[in-house]
Formats: C-alpha cells, sequence, structure tokens
C-alpha cells in the first residue's frame, strides 16, 4: 500500500536538497571533491539555451554523475546564477514516489514565486525510479521554453533505450564513463609521475595530440596496478578501506543493481540468473576472442539469446565488443568472431581476485586497460582487431571514409619483444600490406624506437600509453568544442 505524503513534507524535502536556497553553496560534501575531467566537456552542454533539449546524464553506477550535478549547480552559482532559480530532486526519495515531474515542478515554482518567463535549471537525478519519466520529460521540453532541463540516471541502458525511443530531438545525451588512468592519478595526487614532453615523439598516429614521458616508470607502473585493480570508479579509487574488500562494493553496488534492477526485462530478458552467468563468463576472459557458436555451447542458451544478452549488457556500459578483421583489413559479413571486453578492468578484479604484475592474466587486463582509455576517444568505433590463420593484431583502426587501416598496436606486457623484432614478422607483413609506416608496440617499462626494413617499431611502457590515451582522447573532446563554451 502507497503513503500519501502531505504537500508540506514534500516541501520541507524540496528544501533540504536545495540547501543553497538559503547559503548559497552546495554541500561541502561535495564542494571538496576534485572535478573530473568530463566536467568542462558536461557543463558547457548544460548551459546551452540556443536549443531547446533535455540533458540526459547517464553512465555505469558510481562514477560521479550526482556528484558532477552538484559541482555544476556550484558553478551555476558561482557565476550568478540567483540560488532559487536551481532546483534539485533526487527522484529516488521515496516522498516524491508516485509524483509526477509537472506536479514536482509545479510545486517548486509555486514555493519559490517563480515565473514561467524566467531562465530556471531543473535537474532530477535518477530519474529512472519515476514510471513514464521519458514520456514527461519530452512533454515539459516542449511547454516550458525558458527552463533547462537535466537529468541522470544509473539504470544506463534503460535511459539509453527511453531516450532514443521518445526523446529524439528533444535529449542531449551524455555519457560519464568510468575514470580513465589520467584521471585516476589526477584524483589519488599522482599526476608528477607524468610530465609533457617538448617534442613529439613516437606512436604519434594512434595518438594526434601531446606526447608524454614518466618521471619514475616503476612508481608509474605500481599505480598502473592499482588502477587496474581498483581504478575505475571515485570512491573505491580513494577509499583504502574499500579496497580491502572491492568485490562487495562492485558486486553489491555495480553490478548486482544493474543485472537485477536496471529493468533488463526492457530488452526482453527474464532470465536474470543467465544474464549473470553471462557477465561473469566474459569478465573472467575479457580481452579473448569469443564467437556466438562458442558462448552458447557453453552455456547452453541459444546464440539470439545470447546476442540479446551482449546488447543490454554493452547499453549497461558494462562490456564493449570489438570486430574483427582479416589480413587485408576486411570486416567479416558474418560477425561470428570477436573480442568482449569489460568498460573497466577492476571489474573483473572485484568480482574474482586482484591482480598483480606477474599473474597469468595480466596482459588481458593490460589489454582491458587501454581498450577503455580508447572508448573514451570519439573514433573509438573505428577500432577492430585483426586475425587470420598466421597472425593477428591487438588493435586496427580504420580510417573512416576509406576503410583501411590508419594505424595499428600490438598490446603486450613484457620488455622481451623489444630484442626480440622477428616474432613480429606477421604484423610486420600487415603494416607493409596497407603501407603503415610504423607501429606500436607497449612493454612493461622500456621506451624506445627501432627502425627495420623500412619500419619503425614505436616502443613505448603500458602504463604510459594508456595516460596518453585516456588524456589526449579527453583533450581531443575538450579541444572541438567553440571558444566560448571552454570556461
Amino acid at each position: 500500500m502507497a503513503i500519501k505524503f502531505s504537500k508540506e513534507q514534500v516541501i520541507d524535502r524540496m528544501k533540504f536538497e536545495n540547501p543553497w536556497w538559503e547559503s548559497n553553496k552546495i554541500d561541502t560534501f561535495y564542494s571538496k571533491m576534485q572535478r573530473r575531467g568530463y566536467f568542462q566537456l558536461f557543463y558547457p552542454l548544460l548551459i546551452e539555451r540556443s536549443i531547446k533539449r533535455a540533458l540526459v546524464l547517464m553512465g555505469p553506477r558510481r562514477v560521479g554523475k550526482t556528484v558532477m550535478l552538484f559541482q555544476s549547480i556550484q558553478k551555476l552559482l558561482e557565476s550568478g546564477v540567483e540560488a532559487k532559480n536551481i532546483c534539485y530532486f533526487s527522484t529516488e526519495t521515496p516522498l516524491y514516489n508516485g509524483i509526477a515531474l509537472e506536479e514536482l515542478l509545479n510545486l517548486y515554482l509555486k514555493t519559490n514565486s517563480k515565473k514561467l518567463s524566467e531562465e530556471l535549471y531543473i535537474f532530477f537525478d535518477e530519474i529512472q525510479y519515476l514510471k513514464g519519466w521519458e514520456v514527461h520529460l519530452k512533454s515539459l521540453v516542449d511547454s516550458y521554453h525558458n527552463f533547462k532541463f537535466i537529468v541522470s540516471g544509473s539504470a544506463a541502458a534503460a535511459l539509453k533505450l527511453k531516450s532514443r525511443e521518445s526523446g529524439a530531438g528533444r535529449f542531449t545525451d551524455f555519457i560519464l564513463p568510468p575514470l580513465t588512468f589520467h584521471e585516476f592519478l589526477a584524483l589519488t595526487g599522482s599526476e608528477d609521475l607524468i610530465e609533457e614532453e617538448q617534442q613529439s615523439i613516437s606512436f604519434e598516429n594512434t595518438i594526434g595530440l601531446s606526447e608524454y614521458k614518466s618521471t619514475d616508470i616503476k612508481r608509474l607502473n605500481q599505480k598502473f596496478m592499482d588502477y587496474i585493480n581498483y581504478g575505475g570508479y571515485p570512491e573505491l579509487s580513494l577509499s583504502t578501506s574499500i579496497q580491502t574488500d572491492p568485490g562487495r562494493y562492485i558486486r553489491n553496488d555495480i553490478i548486482d543493481k544493474v543485472l537485477m534492477r536496471d529493468l533488463p526485462s526492457l530488452y526482453g530478458i527474464q532470465d536474470i540468473q543467465e544474464l549473470n552467468s553471462l557477465f561473469t563468463y566474459i569478465a573472467y576472459n575479457s580481452g579473448n576472442e569469443m564467437s556466438l557458436d562458442g558462448l552458447a555451447q557453453n552455456s547452453g542458451v541459444s546464440k539470439n539469446t545470447i546476442k540479446k544478452y551482449i546488447t543490454y549488457l554493452e547499453a549497461a556500459f558494462l562490456i564493449k565488443v570489438l570486430y574483427r578483421i582479416d589480413q587485408n583489413a576486411k570486416k567479416f559479413k558474418r560477425a561470428n568472431f570477436f573480442k568482449i571486453y569489460l568498460t573497466n578492468p577492476s571489474l573483473r578484479s572485484a568480482l574474482f581476485s586482484p591482480v598483480n604484475a606477474t599473474d597469468g592474466v595480466i596482459g588481458n587486463m593490460v589489454e582491458t586497460a587501454i581498450f577503455a582509455q580508447w572508448q573514451h576517444h570519439q573514433n573509438a568505433n573505428s577500432l577492430h582487431y585483426a586475425r587470420w590463420k598466421s597472425g593477428e593484431i591487438d588493435m586496427v583502426a580504420l580510417n573512416i571514409a576509406n576503410q583501411k587501416p590508419d594505424w595499428c598496436i600490438e598490446i603486450k606486457w613484457s620488455n622481451r619483444i623489444v630484442k626480440n623484432i622477428s616474432e613480429l614478422k606477421q604484423a610486420k607483413l600487415f603494416c607493409k600490406k596497407h603501407n603503415l609506416e610504423n607501429i606500436t608496440i607497449t612493454t612493461i617499462d622500456i621506451e624506445d624506437s627501432i627502425s627495420s626494413d623500412g619500419l619503425k617499431f614505436d616502443f613505448i611502457p603500458a602504463s604510459l600509453y594508456c595516460y596518453v590515451v585516456g588524456r589526449n582522447s579527453l583533450e581531443n573532446k575538450f579541444s572541438n568544442l567553440s571558444p566560448n563554451n571552454k570556461n
């Protein structure tokens, strides 16, 4: 039986959630937190009013969405926006249960004597808890022309589906992913381990912007191991107590809620246990090549059902599929084989156990960490891996226009390959075939450049490469903003 709360109780709760109406500042719990690098991309969209759209902030659980909302509110206050022109609702609050978005909005307007002609900022956090939110939000955007609506939600798969179905032309989606290695170092006060190079050297084809070097590669590699084990989520990155049992934190707060609470039924998924078993298998084998036939045979689940599960897990930002090309850089008509990566390696460490630099699985986790950085890049969809009878390459970027390779990289956690270039014979033939002048190979701690038979082999520590990709991917997005939006 639903509990009926009085209007006074709802108003009291609304005032509690908006302390800046009295103090002109957000709670210190949020204001003391360091801003993520993504804040500089999110905030310009929040203050954009020339396009009449709601801003939908979505992403995995525990990546800092609510914190980013409050930090945005603080910046609005600092920029001179009147405190009572900003209203925040945490829509998972029990007092709001059963109250429509417009009813909450009107209660705020009446409580603060606000007019429809005023420019207001309305925040709805965890919006998926309100039934039919996407229809009501679209109506609000169409009806209240001077209000900017900003919503967030952790039921990422459900939000993504509903946003596309009902919000076409009315919603702007913004995805906040897990932390990059660059953000992790900044968050943990370890950016002194990196300094910018004055002259750009090596692997420029794979990155495209500034280059960096490590001031202490041994310490950087230690932080890289921390990132692999704990680094995807701000709270986990900063709390040594949570790190003693990361499995409990990630399983309970991130994985279980996604698999069991975040509306997989929207994707036609009925058997949650099957979905959970598939995700556990994928997490254990992150970075390995898989096939629908193999997954179906191992699980006893039909291929069509597995396709549905993979679609949901990808929409929920838990995994990312990388598709295969052959030695001619041609895609397969049937994508029977593919690699699946976790969106952050710390998911695997929490499900099973933390890894160290000598574990047998470390190569896959390094590959998962690097691929996770590339998922932040605007050209992430151009990435593939190449495999044929006699060889393979871990990552190949196809030119969007002509579908020919732009660059490729071999991801290794070893120094041995530097003195054994002959082992890269097949990769060398691939580069020659596609007129690539260089190939990047990651190592443990060696940085070098060796030319052989007209091809340049650029060796770089995996941890440094991981940092550079994450940082430059973010800065590349920021460089594409108009000058007026770079606040």
